[in-house]
């Protein structure tokens, strides 16, 4: 199974209501290839079936979506899943881990 793929089919396993983050991701294959993992969730052909909205920055900060940094797109459809959103950051409570 290639990387892309791994990154995919973890991206698949975040709960509706609930983030990860990129290092969460990381730690999860065993690879500090963050760039990598961006990568492969921006080119996500299969969204919204595997939601790459759902993966944020260690920061809890929202980062880019679709090639847009804070894309307002990303913000609504994370407070649609009831995430709370405040100052363009996660709460902390709503960070979800693989382990």
């Amino acid at each position: 199974m290639n990387f892309k793929t791994k990154v995919l089919n973890l991206a698949k396993k975040i709960p509706k209501g609930k983030v990860t983050t990129y290092k969460e991701i990381g730690k999860a294959l065993n690879s500090k290839a963050y760039r990598a993992i961006g990568t492969a969730l921006k080119n996500n052909p299969y969204a919204p079936k595997i939601s790459c909205h759902r993966v944020i920055p260690s920061d809890l900060t929202l980062g880019s979506y679709c090639g847009k940094l804070n894309n307002p797109k990303k913000t609504a459809l994370l407070k649609k899943e009831g995430i709370i959103i405040k100052n363009n950051k996660v709460d902390k409570k709503f960070v979800f881990s693989f382990k």
